[in-house]
Formats: structure tokens, C-alpha cells, sequence
């Protein structure tokens, strides 16, 4: 897959985009779908995302992260913009300024949980590229340790010892922010 993003990056080739949308555009839809995204929306959302890889991908460095992770990377931010526009609707009904905005401390912790998803983003991004690949397997697409040994055609031992690294480092990375 790296092989193929490198290529819409540097030649612009819609052979390997074509690949790389019929890989990833399923899984893709499934990730904005278990976000919480109805069907029509993740649908436009797969679009915005490979429009995104078509014009980014020569920003891809294959040394620092799979193919896979630098997709959902993408896409993961693809879906945070999208999120951040729709809160930004003003509403009219000043009630729900009054009852639904202002409790104590949900400020507080949505400016923490973006904070933290910018500091765990960052904290895979400096994984090696095969811990960064089975965590990026194993949470944004949801597959099993098992099928990731088989994707990755690894023994399903080197699967699990690789997200056992990953989780050890990105432990000490972020145990700061306990």
C-alpha cells in the first residue's frame, strides 16, 4: 500500500488510486459509520478523504508511517473538521444556552480530550512504522489480532509482541497526562 500511495504522490497515477480507494474505501466508511456518522455522510466523508490523499500524497513519507496510518490519519481529521463546522451552528432557542452549554466543567473536558487526541495522535506518529501499522489496524479499522497477523501475513506472536512495544511506548509517552 505504501508503494501505491507513494505513487499517486509522485505520478499522480490513477491506477494506484483506483487501488487504494477500492482497499481503503470501504473501511473508510465503516470507521466514519462507528463514529457515529449516518451512511449518506460517511459516504461524503470517504470522498473528502481521498479528494485529501489525491492532493496530499506526496506529503506521505513511507519511513515514518504505514500507508494505513497515514489514510486514517487523514481521515480522522477529516472527521474532526467536519464535527468542529456542525458545532459551529448558532442555535436560536436561548434555553439551551442557558441549560445545556453552561454546566460546570464540560469546557474544561472537551479543551482536554482535543488536547489529548492531538498529544496520543502525535504520540503514534513517532512509533515505528510497523507498531504504528497493527495499532492503527487494531483500533481505527477494529480488526482482530488474528486478522491482522493475516493482512500483514506476520505469525499472530509478532502481531502481539509489536502492539505490546507500541503500548509500552506510548505509555511512557503519555504518562505524563494521567
Amino acid at each position: 500500500m505504501s508503494t501505491l500511495l507513494l505513487s499517486v504522490g509522485h505520478e499522480k497515477s490513477r491506477s494506484a488510486f483506483r487501488t487504494l480507494f477500492d482497499h481503503f474505501g470501504p473501511r473508510l466508511k465503516s470507521f466514519y459509520m462507528r463514529s457515529g456518522t449516518d451512511e449518506v455522510l460517511a459516504e461524503e466523508l470517504v470522498q473528502e478523504t481521498f479528494l485529501q490523499i489525491w492532493r496530499k500524497a506526496h506529503l506521505y513519507d513511507a519511513a515514518k508511517a504505514a500507508a494505513s496510518t497515514w489514510i486514517f490519519t487523514v481521515a480522522r481529521n477529516i472527521r474532526i473538521d467536519k464535527t468542529r463546522n456542525q458545532n459551529r451552528l448558532v442555535l436560536k432557542d436561548e434555553s439551551f444556552f442557558e441549560a445545556a452549554l453552561v454546566e460546570d466543567g464540560d469546557q474544561d473536558r472537551a479543551t482536554y480530550q482535543s488536547e489529548l487526541m492531538n498529544i496520543v495522535r502525535d504520540a503514534i506518529a513517532e512509533l515505528p512504522p510497523n507498531q504504528a501499522e497493527v495499532i492503527s489496524l487494531s483500533f481505527f479499522e477494529e480488526a482482530t489480532h488474528a486478522d491482522i497477523a493475516q493482512r500483514l501475513q506476520l505469525p499472530l506472536g509478532t502481531v502481539k509482541s509489536r502492539l505490546r512495544l507500541a503500548f509500552g511506548r506510548l505509555r511512557s509517552k503519555l504518562s505524563e497526562f494521567e
